[in-house]
Formats: structure tokens, sequence, C-alpha cells
């Protein structure tokens, strides 16, 4: 488990760093931007037009670069926030492991199972990792926007998906160590150990 935060927290800090390179060459960009339109303002309308033509073509590819900066920035936040939910899927998967096995409701074959079944939802949360790699080293391949983007949403989509299924465990774990108990120091020893009202 601390293999997986490791590698989440490495993927975190990757994101971080190329989403900083990329809003400090987007600032750079748009402070050309701001010094071109300043320029501009100066001109007389004549000379405008004909600076405008012989600039457009020149600053073409910087536009499209500036563009392009942009829509990295807004696929580095999105998988910023991805990554955060994978954190936060490990951290709740940590919690609730640590109180399962702490519940004397649950038998060796209970936690045998439960086991498993968390295994299983940690291999989903790899796999989702390695999409959110793969997304990542995307950007320095070439690929269409629209793909990146299929990729982004699919890997989002699969970590709802596997943080649901964990939730809706965990849930289902508690309730059934809620109705197990049998006496009102019973019941009230397991709200106080899943943190119920």
């Amino acid at each position: 488990m601390a293999v997986i935060q490791q590698g989440i927290k490495r993927v975190i800090r990757a994101v971080d760093l190329k989403i900083q390179r990329l809003q400090n060459k987007t600032i750079w960009l748009q402070n050309a931007q701001k010094t071109l339109e300043n320029a501009l303002s100066k001109l007389k309308l004549k000379e405008i037009a004909e600076w405008t033509e012989k600039q457009k073509e020149q600053y073409r590819k910087y536009y499209e670069e500036l563009a392009k900066v942009k829509a990295m920035i807004t696929y580095y936040q999105r998988i910023r926030e991805v990554a955060q939910k994978q954190v936060a899927m490990v951290n709740e998967y940590s919690r609730a492991w640590a109180l399962i096995r702490s519940d004397r409701n649950f038998t060796a074959n209970e936690l045998a199972y439960m086991e498993k079944v968390y295994s299983g939802i940690l291999e989903a949360t790899i796999d989702n990792i390695d999409q959110i790699t793969l997304i990542i080293e995307s950007f320095a391949l070439h690929m269409g926007d629209a793909k990146r983007l299929q990729l982004i949403n699919d890997a989002a989509d699969k970590i709802d998906i596997t943080y649901d299924d964990l939730r809706r465990f965990n849930r289902q774990n508690m309730v059934l160590s809620l109705h197990r108990a049998k006496t009102a120091q019973e019941i009230a020893a397991v709200k106080k150990l899943y943190g119920l009202p």
C-alpha cells in the first residue's frame, strides 16, 4: 500500500511540475501578447492594418502554441483532480481496512474474503494509475486532443466507479457489523469504532 501511495504521490508531483512549467510558459506568452497589444495601440490605423497582416503570419505559430499550452493546462488540472481522487481512495481503503480488522463481529473467513475484495479494488486502483501515467506520457507523443480527452475521461470514469465500489463495500461491512451487534453496548461499540452518530 505504501508503494501505491508513493506511486500516486509521484504522479501528483509530476503533474504539478508540468502544470507549473505550462503556467510559466502561458504567463510568458500572455505577457508577450500584452506587449504586442500595447505596441498596436500606439500606431496609426493604417500602420496597424499593415503591421497586423505582417505580424499575423509571423505570430500564427505563437497563437497556436498558446492555445496548445492552455489546453494542456486544462488537461493537467483534470489529471490532477483524478490523481487526488486516487489518494482519497487509498486513504479511505486504509481507514476502512484498519477498522474492519479491529471489528470483532467478523470471522477470520470473512476477513479473508474482505481482503480479497480490497485486493481487487487496489488492483483496479493500480490500473487507474497506469492509465493516468499513459495520459501523462501521451503529451510527449503526437495524439489528437479528442483521443487525449477520451483517455482522461475514461480514467476519471474508472476511478469514480472504483471509488464508489470501495465506499459501497465499506458501508455494507459497517451495516453487517451493526446487525451482528446484539446488545446496546455492542451496538454503541460498533458505532464508536466506525464514527457513527
